[in-house]
């Protein structure tokens, strides 16, 4: 390739930036002979020594922060550091050391990375997005900082997560990193410690009233249409009523999805189709009941009542399946607090906010947790889901670690084995009564890269349910019979690259069926896939 940039200007590129790894000649030819040490590295060696240091370093925080640097100063050898061994990093780079991040990101913070714009800019958004310098972007992934994981509203703190969502999108799905812009809509925050804290990186002020915020968004999403009109807006981390009603607000008319709606929906609707290989049943054979009923579960909900439709269900009896509980008990149909979503599985049952009660009740084969409050699955839920079902299927997803519902070696130990398991994090592999048991990782990494790698190389006008869903039974398709004997429930994460590969070219395949591509449909979909797919190998300069 050719460049203009030459010496220090070139060497300050993370993008072109190939440190110790620059030959002879491109020294010569870019003037940096003597601005980097007189060798010539491989690739390799520059890895040996990345993995070197970062064994010097004792907690992930420091992993996080060091990467972050490498990042700043070259990104080749940083994707390259990821994906070389993704098992190892994904929980670096992202949940649930992204967590201990956030909550520390004003302070930890070195440079800027993506875009912060302020709600003061209202009537200039356009104007302000035009100051990014990479002209033709794909995808935006945004929050304003309102609902951080289980963390609850951090703020300008949220602005790493955005960062960490994009990396997946190259590191497990091979989306090309320039296409890629994460932002922070800065609307304030209602976290008086963080307003207290001389280091926070937002405004300091109190989050305004819905109205206002969404006329902000509105301007945004507008302006993005203009500004990138090949942009995908990927919403992430909003407080839940917002997330459901700004997804409702753009879906039909924007190229728009919300991660923790439909994200979350399908990893868990992929570990729920593989639970029911396991015990040999059907989706629309179960019965479900969620701990948490905010944007997540009534997403995750959602998405579950689309396959149960396209199993041959009607979409009252899909719901009839489906049961909820929140802060306030069990949404039944007396109960006057509940927000429009919610309402479709508040269903007529005595009202209680006993959930062990609610578990009695109802006899559900399926718990899922999306509640944020750590080790709300207790002895008396696992037990009474293993009186009802031979093999009581447990899902614990909220994170951090500290918010899991309960760990594994609780269900497994609580269920005398008969529990059918998987985290929003990983756990490391349990032993219990002779068995070894695998309990799956329900995380969005397995779905979201995959569906934006689908969108990228097909440039699909919308995002639709039905696309998540096909990535949900293409990652659930890709776990072995002796994985599923474990209890495994999703693919492993070290060769989760060709996983998505997989994953996106069934994605793709529907984007084609569905006439929302806007490229020329291809002969062979997983090479297209491959074609468009980042390799982080270093430029060689002409």
């Amino acid at each position: 390739m050719t460049t203009a940039k030459r010496g220090m200007d070139l060497l300050h590129d993370p993008v072109l930036n190939k440190s110790t790894a620059f030959s002879e000649a491109e020294k010569e030819a870019l003037g940096i002979v003597g601005l980097t040490p007189d060798v010539n590295e491989t690739m390799d060696l520059q890895l040996r020594r990345v993995m070197m240091q970062l064994g010097h370093k004792s907690t992930d925080l420091d992993r996080y922060i060091y990467l972050v640097n490498l990042l700043d100063h070259n990104e080749t050898l940083f994707y390259r550091t990821i994906m070389s061994d993704p098992a190892r990093f994904l929980p670096i780079v992202y949940d649930p050391t992204i967590g201990e991040a956030c909550l520390k990101f004003g302070h930890i913070y070195r440079q800027t990375r993506g875009m912060y714009l302020s709600i003061s800019r209202r009537g200039r958004v356009k104007e302000v997005l035009r100051n990014w310098p990479q002209k033709d972007i794909r995808f935006i992934c945004v929050t304003d900082g309102g609902r951080i994981l289980g963390l609850g509203d951090l703020g300008a703190n949220g602005a790493g997560i955005p960062i960490g969502k994009l990396q997946l999108y190259t590191a497990c799905a091979g989306v090309p990193p320039q296409y890629l812009l994460p932002m922070y809509l800065d609307a304030g925050t209602n976290n008086q410690e963080y307003l207290n804290d001389p280091l926070y990186l937002g405004m300091r002020k109190a989050r305004p009233p819905t109205e206002e915020l969404f006329s902000f968004v509105d301007e945004f999403v507008e302006a993005v249409q203009e500004v990138f009109p090949k942009c995908c807006i990927h919403f992430e981390d909003w407080t839940g009523v917002d997330a459901i009603h700004l997804l409702e607000r753009y879906r039909q008319k924007y190229c728009v999805y919300n991660d923790d709606v439909q994200g979350t929906a399908g990893i868990t609707l992929a570990g729920m189709i593989n639970a029911t290989k396991i015990k040999g049943t059907r989706l629309k054979d179960e019965t479900y009941l969620f701990l948490g009923a905010g944007s997540a579960g009534v997403g995750l909900a959602n998405l579950l009542c689309s396959a149960l439709v396209a199993q041959g269900m009607t979409l009252q009896d899909a719901q009839s399946r489906v049961h909820m509980f929140d802060v306030n008990g069990l949404l039944e149909s007396s109960r006057t607090d509940l927000v429009d979503f919610q309402k479709p599985y508040a269903h007529k049952h005595a009202p209680t906010r006993d959930f062990v009660a609610a578990v009695e009740s109802i006899k559900p084969s399926t718990i899922i947790g999306v509640s944020t409050i750590g080790g709300a699955f207790t002895q008396d839920v696992i037990e009474a889901m293993s009186r009802i079902n031979e093999r009581p299927v447990i899902l614990a997803l909220s994170n951090p670690t500290e918010h899991a519902e309960c760990t594994p070696q609780q269900a497994y130990m609580w269920s005398k084995g008969k529990a059918i398991y998987a985290a929003g994090v990983q756990f490391p592999p349990v032993h219990f009564n002779g068995q070894t048991f695998l309990p799956g990782q329900a995380n969005n990494f397995y779905i979201f890269p995959a569906v934006g790698m689908a969108i990228f190389a097909t440039q699909a006008s919308r995002v639709t349910d039905e696309m998540f869903i096909e990535a949900a039974a293409a990652v659930a398709d890709q776990v072995g019979p002796d994985l599923l004997k474990q209890g495994m429930l999703y693919p492993p994460q070290a060769n989760i690259l060709e996983t998505e590969i997989q994953t996106a070219a069934r994605v793709a395949q529907l984007v084609f069926d569905s006439g929302l591509a806007r490229t020329p449909r291809p002969s062979d979909m997983v090479a297209f896939i491959r074609s468009h797919v980042y390799k982080p190998e270093y430029p060689l300069f002409a």
